[in-house]
């Protein structure tokens, strides 16, 4: 794994200020104003049962505010609560009986917070932060199913459970809003004026265009083109398969290109990460145990993801599952072979039979990429070998472009300030594409430079690859690459 942080555009701290240490006093008057902000009471409600923030990560926090540039809510908001340092602070007081765990002000941190691990990657004491940001979200969620009601629970069973459960569904759920958006009714709603009155504008805006087709996993076999150097087990994923199945049809004929025979095992499912970042990691560990098995029962030498911010989840199943003895060891294996594409392709070596691209690049990164796991080098070594592509850097190219999951549902505000601050950065380039490595991302950047006015388009790293080796074979793309029923 790349465990650089970011050598060509800087380390975080230097792209976006310095922080020193504070002075006693000062720590003092951010705890008070933090209680404050709080709206502290009397601590009612703690954490209790499962999945409780480990004291042993919080403790670990020495209040340096070397997290506090790399934050994007701190850097928006200047408010020490909405930065790291500050909802650690808030997480100790819960933990130690002193702040209430439904108080308004600490559940609206918790959720405010993009979980983009940013503050992690420069910690110095090493707090894993998002071991206490996720059960944190667990803990407010079990407190407040009683509080929410019969029907908003049933919509949050639905969402998380359901759709996310059951790729069946999803792909059900998909074809309507394909069928919606061929028909032109969404077009229509938008420029309506009914959509801003129902309040639903930037979730329209921000709706990906379906796939004409889409990413099934039947447990094809894709095999290796030249000497095979590996066999990989695809995760299709949920919104990939449906929004961006070409990038999935692009990753199957990179990675035979790379010498590997690509499965597409049909037990595979939903990563969790939407579930676990939503607060729900009991839903969370259930889809990982259906990936684990699925993995195990492949033969698989790796378990390979072109989308970062599942990728980040299916690295930790580990974790998920450390209070669960009978699931934590094979977790732990599983995770130790789980690769980023991008990271996987540059480990191993791709065909640099590329042909030419002329054109100019930016490349934006997933937070779940170059914070929670490391990777950003990779990215770039693919692109720059594909020939006339000229890669520029932008500002704060690692800073959160505001999706996080579903944050730009959950926290819209938030998110449009920092897709207006991505996509200003990303234009100001004055490259002709923005590549990235995560469909969240690509979602957001592209409403984002839609608002800029920008005719910048926004790639997977993969689907630029792709191009390449097209452009060298002198053929069209093939409408879709089914593969062979495995054998295996």
């Amino acid at each position: 794994m790349d465990q650089q942080v970011d050598g060509s555009a800087g380390h975080p701290e230097a792209r976006y200020g310095g922080a020193g240490r504070m002075s006693d006093a000062t720590v003092a008057a951010h705890e008070q104003a933090a209680a404050a902000l709080a709206d502290f009471v009397p601590a009612a409600n703690g954490f209790s049962g499962r999945d409780v923030p480990a004291d042993d990560i919080f403790n670990r926090c020495v209040r340096c505010g070397l997290c506090l540039p790399t934050c994007p809510t701190y850097v928006e908001t200047m408010v020490e609560t909405s930065s790291p340092r500050g909802r650690i602070a808030l997480i100790k007081s819960v933990a130690e009986g002193q702040l209430d765990m439904l108080s308004p002000g600490f559940v609206h941190q918790m959720s405010e917070c993009l979980d983009c691990r940013a503050c992690e990657a420069v910690c110095p004491s090493g707090v894993e932060y998002g071991k206490l940001l996720e059960p944190a979200r667990t803990q407010i969620n079990r407190a407040l199913e009683q509080q929410r009601g019969p029907v908003r629970n049933f919509v949050r069973h639905l969402l998380l459970h359901v759709l996310f459960g059951n790729l069946a569904v999803m792909r059900v759920v998909s074809r309507l809003l394909w069928l919606v958006q061929r028909l032109g009714l969404q077009a229509m709603v938008h420029k309506s004026g009914l959509a801003r009155l129902l309040g639903m504008q930037q979730m329209i805006e921000l709706a990906p265009r379906v796939s004409d087709k889409f990413f099934v996993a039947r447990d094809q076999r894709w095999e290796a083109k030249g000497a095979k150097k590996a066999t990989v087990f695809l995760h299709g994923g949920c919104i990939m398969a449906t929004a961006f199945a070409e990038i999935d049809f692009a990753t199957v004929r990179v990675l035979q290109r790379a010498g590997c025979e690509v499965l597409a095992p049909a037990a595979q499912g939903c990563c969790g990460a939407i579930t676990v970042h939503a607060g729900d990691m009991d839903a969370g560990r259930e889809l990982a145990k259906r990936n684990i098995d699925a993995f195990e029962r492949s033969g698989a030498d790796y378990y390979v993801i072109n989308a970062a911010g599942c990728g980040s989840t299916l690295k930790e199943y580990g974790h998920l599952f450390h209070e669960d003895p009978e699931w934590h060891a094979r977790a732990v294996r599983f995770s130790a072979k789980v690769r980023d594409v991008t990271e996987f392709l540059d480990q191993i070596g791709i065909d640099e039979n590329l042909g030419r691209i002329e054109t100019t690049v930016t490349y934006q990164e997933p937070c779940h990429l170059v914070h929670a796991q490391r990777i950003t080098q990779a990215p770039r070594n693919l692109l720059r070998k594909i020939p006339g592509l000229t890669l520029v850097e932008m500002n704060e190219s690692s800073l959160c472009c505001g999706s996080a999951g579903i944050y730009n549902v959950t926290q819209p505000e938030m998110s449009q300030r920092l897709m207006e601050r991505k996509a200003k950065n990303a234009a100001a380039t004055g490259a002709s594409c923005c590549a990235t490595a995560n469909p969240g991302c690509q979602l957001q950047v592209q409403a984002g430079l839609r608002r800029e006015g920008s005719t910048m388009s926004v790639r997977h790293v993969i689907e630029l690859l792709d191009e390449s080796y097209r452009i060298a074979d002198a053929v069209p793309a093939p409408a879709t690459s089914r593969g062979t029923p495995a054998t295996r």
